[in-house]
């Protein structure tokens, strides 16, 4: 059973989690929109309970970030510079998964990503890009052999969402440690974890030395 401070500690930092994706959703939406914008529109395309996003409006505010006429909200220059990052993250897996996913799935994919990806990721994408080379499931990975994630191919958006989470998403370097019966341990930056063969399986990759 966890303790009241560790449960206390847990919701804290996923509150905190959730705000920061709450603020970089607010940013990207006002500049992809390029005017200014009602806090009922970004109520409408944010899905999360209003005072994160009220909170979050605030916090953006007090950092001059956006400004708030009446009741429109728009960006700040340094709000611009801030969103620029963002909404460039955004575009370029938008794009790496209108090659594998369709209609409005590259969108909700690129919504879940790029809160988690660094600049290194991004730049690793582009390079995926200008290759024409497919990437292979990572059960067909020998131990010890180090790859660059190209697709997840996971429907289900809890469990995508999860794997993002956990540092797995596509232009990320990845690592087979071992093979155990139905399962895999798998290693992603410092982080190690034990995955089943039939989510390994959904996973492509290319072998180092082909990107």
């Amino acid at each position: 059973m966890r303790s009241n401070s560790a449960s206390l500690k847990n919701d804290t930092t996923e509150n905190t989690d959730v705000l920061k994706i709450v603020k970089e959703d607010i940013l990207r939406i006002l500049s992809e929109r390029r005017e200014s914008t009602s806090l009922e529109i970004i109520k409408d395309e944010i899905k999360v309970a209003n005072p994160f996003i009220s909170k979050a409006v605030k916090e953006l505010e007090r950092n001059k970030l956006i400004t708030i006429q009446e009741k429109s909200i728009l960006l700040t220059k340094l709000g611009q510079e801030n969103a620029k990052t963002i909404l460039r993250k955004h575009l370029v897996l938008e794009e790496h998964f209108k090659k594998t996913r369709s209609t409005i799935e590259p969108h909700i994919a690129a919504n879940v990503i790029e809160h988690y990806v660094s600049i290194e990721v991004i730049n690793n994408l582009k390079k995926i890009s200008t290759l024409r080379k497919k990437g292979v499931p990572l059960t067909k990975f020998e131990h010890n052999k180090e790859g660059l994630i190209v697709e997840i191919t996971f429907s289900d958006y809890k469990l995508f969402e999860r794997l993002v989470s956990m540092g797995l998403f596509p232009g990320e370097k990845i690592m087979v440690i071992s093979k155990v019966l139905h399962r895999m341990i798998i290693k992603v930056r410092e982080k190690k974890f034990a995955l089943d063969r039939s989510i390994a399986e959904r996973i492509k990759a290319l072998e180092h030395g082909k990107f």
